[in-house]
């Protein structure tokens, strides 16, 4: 679900460059609002387009036209391909365990979100089912659970009040690595029976943004292919199940919603995860080298980091999180977290609204901590975005000497 920043608007003028570098793209004006609020994964651009046509596929307009994929499947509109494919990259990478587990697929992460909370509240008792996540939570889970108004759940808020304070049945979603702030997260609900269940939300549970510390093994794991691999415009999500009603009530939400996910959008993400896992024969390459998805994407993040952390220390206006080092399975290294967002905290002790300074003083555009449980001193800020918007960011950053002096 935390894959899917969907922007109100995208603004075009500021795409990314076609070589991903700060060369070929208009430059940011003093007066360009920067909109780093959302988080399209325009950073991975330039490692597909290294790849060329690897990765392209022709489809015949005789292909692919039926609703159904295979029959004898729970999930009868996934293209067996894409679950192969599926298995194969979490094998590769050892992020979660795939072994006599059910493969769901669905348009994104959202609508898998959505299909979950289903298979876990239907057919629904007096009372709507509480919704909770630790804050600060994905900022999209309150709008996500309460749009369609169901009588099935209701967003309940922060799983620490809960903890204090809720009764009832509930629903704990685990983000981790958590969005906005980076952190490895576990149910924060104790000592409940049978009241709770659990969605984790893994859309960042890959080698580039974390450690792989051990392969997650949960009843309702949620994936998506924008936040692992970049290609957020395919629209295509997974789930993990460990239940089989679970596994069938979550594709029947699907199969009532869309009638099915895109074949063509299921194929493609095939094709790409066969061409990343291809680059790792044997599990893992002896050779790293920069064709390997994961090393490259790794390493832009660190870069990122590090240029990041130097701006923000020498202004000492805000502070950024700090992340242990731990040891990676997938690597063999001990390295610390690249987090997708900078979730930037206001140091000055009086009441500061970041998102209103950053926007005001510097024209950059991100998301008030407001919207994820917290006060509005914390903003994130997506560190996605190409190279050019990246620079212009830490340019900009680096202007502000005091949030009260820039327009508080």
């Amino acid at each position: 679900m935390c894959g899917t920043d969907s922007p109100a608007s995208i603004n075009k003028s500021s795409l990314p460059s076609a070589n991903g570098n700060d060369t070929g793209s208009p430059t940011c004006s003093p007066d360009h609002v920067l909109n780093l609020e959302q988080g399209d994964p325009a950073v991975f651009e330039s490692y597909w387009r290294k790849m060329g046509d690897r990765c392209t596929m022709v489809i015949s307009g005789s292909q692919l036209m039926s609703y159904i994929s295979d029959f004898t499947n729970i999930c009868w509109f996934m293209e067996p391909e894409f679950e192969e494919a599926v298995r194969r990259l979490h094998r590769v990478v050892g992020n979660a365990v795939v072994d006599d587990r059910y493969i769901v697929v669905g348009t994104g992460s959202t609508q898998l979100y959505q299909a979950a909370l289903y298979a876990l509240t239907s057919p629904g008792g007096p009372e709507p089912v509480s919704v909770v996540s630790a804050a600060p939570y994905y900022s999209s889970y309150p709008d996500e659970t309460d749009y369609l108004c169901s009588r099935l759940y209701k967003w309940a808020g922060d799983a620490y009040e809960f903890d204090k304070n809720g009764t009832g049945s509930y629903i704990e979603v685990v983000n981790s690595p958590n969005n906005p702030d980076g952190t490895l997260r576990e149910a924060v609900v104790k000592n409940r029976g049978d009241e709770g269940k659990l969605i984790h939300d893994l859309a960042y549970y890959w080698p580039q943004y974390t450690p792989i510390i051990r392969p997650a093994d949960h009843d309702i794991m949620t994936f998506t292919f924008s936040k692992s691999t970049g290609h957020a415009g395919s629209r295509i999500g997974w789930a993990v199940v460990k239940d089989k009603e679970i596994a069938r009530k979550m594709s029947k939400f699907i199969e009532m919603c869309t009638l099915g996910v895109s074949k063509d959008s299921q194929q493609r993400a095939a094709k790409i995860m066969g061409v990343l896992c291809g680059g790792y024969q044997n599990c893992k390459s002896a050779n790293k080298s920069d064709d390997l998805f994961f090393e490259h994407t790794r390493q832009i993040m660190a870069e990122r980091w590090e240029r990041l952390r130097q701006v923000v220390e020498r202004n000492q206006v805000f502070c950024l999180p700090k992340y242990p080092k731990q040891y990676c399975l997938f690597s063999g290294e001990l390295i610390e977290p690249h987090p997708g967002f900078a979730w930037l905290e206001a140091k000055e002790e009086e009441e500061i609204d970041s998102q209103k300074v950053l926007r005001g003083s510097i024209k950059v555009q991100g998301r008030t901590g407001r919207r994820f449980g917290v006060a509005e001193k914390y903003v994130r800020i997506s560190l996605l975005c190409n190279e050019e918007e990246f620079k212009e960011f830490l340019e900009r950053l680096s202007t502000i000497k005091s949030m009260t002096s820039n327009g508080h």
